[in-house]
């Protein structure tokens, strides 16, 4: 089978494409027949070796995917040969054919294409756990996302409508805000790209002051970090929640004394972990992103697709930080 392999650190350029031997599922597992794979920012990190995890090498990338099971290993039970899928590896994805534990499996809905299936999880997974879990986001409130049209970004604005949240959007360019609000957004700001003076932070904290209304926001879901994060911690309501979910504008030092001047809490926002240590808890989640997704409140954008062989080239699209919504890599042309 063709697999996307890391075999030193470096960019996407380093990428090989490499034809290995075929997984057999072991005991508790299965081997899934790969048909798409998400592509998400801790793809852009792990083969550089700035991820939390430093898997072996050689290695696949590729955190998401979804596909049919192909093969089914001993004492598996409840999941049969042809059943559509969705897994979240962690790395390891951008191959033709993927054994993981049948345990993990999440079932994809009727009527769900495997390109969405595989946008869906992890930007959604992770939205979800920010908004529901830790920010305990409530109907009414007003909720503040930067860098918005990413994959995650644009997942929180979904499900911030969907939990009954006022939704501002802020991105780096009018396109990316418009593609912010036909998701659902109820107001929309564009913030300057690259490094920010002093001068210009008080003037964006002003503007995510005046988008978001006369109190601020409640809930600030930061995916960019950088210069944007103070602006947006000194544009928040009493009692606000801000979430740490990325950095791929720089980690950000916030003002600590802000948040006791305005009580708000910082909050962290480790997906992949929180599965880990709660497997209920996620599963409970999945069910109830499929069900928002039958009702027709979510629907995973995806942007692009390359076939495996370019998988090095969505990468780097999705590293360069062009991408509206998802990316995602499918291995049939």
């Amino acid at each position: 089978m063709r697999a996307v392999l890391s075999k030193a650190a470096g960019g996407p350029d380093s990428l090989v494409v490499e034809e290995v031997m075929d997984p057999t599922p072991k005991a508790g597992e299965v081997v899934i027949e790969v048909k798409a794979i998400g592509i998400n920012y801790p793809d852009t990190l792990i083969i550089e070796d700035k991820y939390q995890f430093r898997p072996e090498r050689p290695f696949s990338p590729g955190a998401e995917v979804a596909g049919v099971v192909d093969a089914v290993g001993e004492g598996v039970k409840g999941v049969f040969k042809g059943d559509r899928v969705i897994a979240v590896p962690g790395w390891g994805g951008l191959v033709e054919r993927l054994a993981v534990p049948a345990s993990s499996l999440i079932p994809m809905p009727d009527g769900m294409s495997f390109e969405e299936a595989a946008a869906l999880t992890m930007t959604y997974g992770t939205s979800y756990y920010a908004l529901k879990d830790r920010a305990k986001l409530q109907p009414g409130e007003t909720l503040l996302v930067l860098g918005a049209a990413g994959g995650v970004g644009a997942a929180a604005v979904e499900l911030g409508k969907a939990m009954g949240a006022r939704v501002v959007a802020a991105a780096s360019t009018n396109d990316k805000v418009e593609f912010a609000l036909e998701l659902g957004a109820d107001n929309g700001l564009i913030y300057p790209s690259g490094p920010m003076d002093k001068a210009a932070q008080k003037s964006l904290s002003g503007e995510l002051k005046l988008a978001t209304g006369r109190d601020g926001a409640d809930v600030v879901y930061d995916a960019v970090g950088g210069d944007y994060a103070e602006p947006a911690l000194r544009a928040m309501d009493w009692n606000g929640r801000y979430l740490v979910v990325g950095f791929p504008a720089g980690i950000p030092s916030l003002p600590l004394n802000l948040t006791l001047l305005k009580s708000v809490s910082v909050i962290g926002v480790f997906w992949g972990a929180a599965v880990a240590r709660d497997p209920k808890a996620h599963a409970a989640n999945m069910a109830e992103l499929m069900q928002l997704w039958t009702d027709g409140k979510i629907k995973p954008r995806v942007s692009r697709t390359y076939p495996l062989e370019e998988a090095h080239e969505a990468i780097k699209a999705l590293g360069d930080r062009q991408a509206m919504g998802k990316i995602v890599v499918v291995t049939e042309g």
